[in-house]
């Protein structure tokens, strides 16, 4: 049994927190996936779509999730049994925001090992300019040393382990000594990186080419569907429903300003996104490439590219370290949403708990590192392998059924308004009512919006309607 007589561990510092929830939201996607949907979905236009989205939608379900955290003092599954009862329906809201936290660990973790793996590769250098090779030359080298990582199983599990093994040493240091200070040192590497990354692509020849891709606003590009990214995008890139944010707010100060600080946060990692795509973009540009999307670009084209340039070995290590970092930031709060289910709800000691799940997840990512088409053929959703089925599932499926579920929950059915109120303590008087009309009316129904187009969009429905 839990043991509640023990003290709730607090962040040491607002800043603390701050650096600890925006590495949370900012990840992988924040490097390659933002930059390539905006350029794809009208530059300038989607980017205003996207802010207003995150207004509407993602503030206020992220500061439901801090609140809920913060005045129930548990873990995800905990927080709805103390605010709804043990035996309510609701907690199902907890359960599968840890369901999706420990299933985007499993195979996050392997997509993170490739960086690592590149990052290596970098030291030695690899992505040295070879001298006198040509673009051919340098295009088939690079494609060369993905296609040798993704035939590898061996050594795609041995940068799983190693990744794994990464966040169990920060989480299992607790949240002051391990989560809040390993936030300190690499978010702000993180931001340095990204800086010079970004004066390298403010003064390519392809900087004016990017800054247009980014933001040169093109309507015509702004149709139902890239507003729908935007909402989705909106959503999952600030960690919501995957239990991070419930348990960051848990250890939370009643005294800290949740809207301050969710604005900050959330400002905090679009900035991340926006910069990212000016550093990415112009060098892609000044070599005549075009953009592509998902781990191509990541880990074809952009390494093509600074093989191609004067000192491109250093900026593909700089490169492949910010993901890295980018990519830790964010597993370590999957990790320590489970770790505190473990500790809050079953009385196990951090170190037992953060040791039996980081091992559970590596043995879960093994079929995703050695082979991502191991199942192609028996997934509901058609011919996708492994790592793209449980990919699909917990991101289309499980992090918008709990987003949906907090949000209405938050809205409709906590009693506790003067409670409420009272978490909200601080900010101008318009925050509170603004935003309970937010989490009631408009949330639910957006986050609904996105729940049926990605069930649409994957085909379930007519699969189900096959079965049947």
């Amino acid at each position: 049994m839990p043991d509640s007589s023990q003290p709730r561990a607090l962040w040491g510092s607002r800043l603390g927190f701050i650096l600890a929830a925006a590495g949370s939201a900012v990840g992988l996607g924040n490097i390659w996936k933002f930059p390539y949907i905006t350029g794809n979905n009208g530059g300038g236009a989607f980017v205003l779509a996207y802010l207003i989205c995150i207004a509407l939608v993602g503030l206020p379900i992220m500061m439901a999730e801090l609140m809920i955290g913060r005045h129930t003092r548990r873990n995800a599954v905990g927080a709805f049994m103390s605010l709804a009862g043990r035996r309510s329906p609701w907690q199902l809201a907890g359960w599968v925001s840890i369901l999706a936290a420990f299933i985007i660990l499993s195979y996050y973790s392997v997509v993170a090992g490739w960086t690592l793996d590149y990052l290596f590769r970098a030291l030695q250098g690899a992505f040295a300019t070879p001298p006198g090779a040509g673009p051919g030359q340098i295009a088939t080298h690079i494609h060369a040393l993905f296609d040798g990582l993704e035939k590898s199983g061996m050594r795609q599990l041995l940068w799983h382990f190693t990744f794994i093994m990464l966040c169990l040493g920060i989480v299992i240091g607790g949240v002051q000594k391990g989560i809040e200070r390993w936030s300190r040192i690499l978010m702000p590497i993180l931001l340095g990186l990204l800086v010079l990354l970004f004066i390298n692509g403010m003064l390519s020849d392809g900087a004016r080419q990017g800054l247009e891709f980014m933001f040169r606003p093109d309507f015509h590009k702004l149709t139902p569907g890239a507003v729908l990214e935007a909402l989705g995008h909106a959503f999952f890139t600030l960690s919501l429903g995957m239990a991070a944010m419930i348990t960051y707010g848990s250890y939370l100060s009643r005294q800290e300003n949740l809207f301050d600080a969710s604005l900050r946060i959330a400002l905090l990692d679009t900035g991340i996104a926006l910069i990212a795509g000016l550093a990415i973009f112009p060098v892609v540009f000044s070599a005549g490439l075009h953009p592509g999307a998902g781990p191509g670009l990541v880990f074809k084209t952009i390494p093509m590219v600074f093989s191609s340039l004067p000192g491109g070995n250093i900026l593909a290590l700089l490169f492949f370290l910010l993901l890295a970092f980018a990519a830790l930031t964010s597993a370590i709060s999957l990790l320590e949403s489970q770790v505190a289910y473990l500790i809050d709800e079953r009385g196990w000691g951090r170190k037992q708990a953060t040791a039996g799940l980081a091992v559970l997840a590596f043995m879960v990512g093994i079929p995703s590192a050695l082979s991502s088409n191991l199942l192609t053929h028996l997934t509901p959703i058609g011919e996708l392998g492994v790592f793209d089925s449980i990919d699909l599932i917990a991101s289309n499926y499980l992090l918008p059924i709990s987003g949906l579920l907090t949000a209405l929950y938050v809205g409709w059915f906590w009693s506790g308004h003067a409670e409420k109120e009272e978490l909200l303590a601080g900010n101008a008087g318009w925050i509170y009512p603004t935003w309970h009309f937010l989490i009631r009316f408009v949330a639910p129904v957006a986050v609904a919006v996105i729940l049926y187009y990605k069930i649409q969009e994957t085909g379930l429905f007519a699969f189900v309607g096959r079965l049947f």
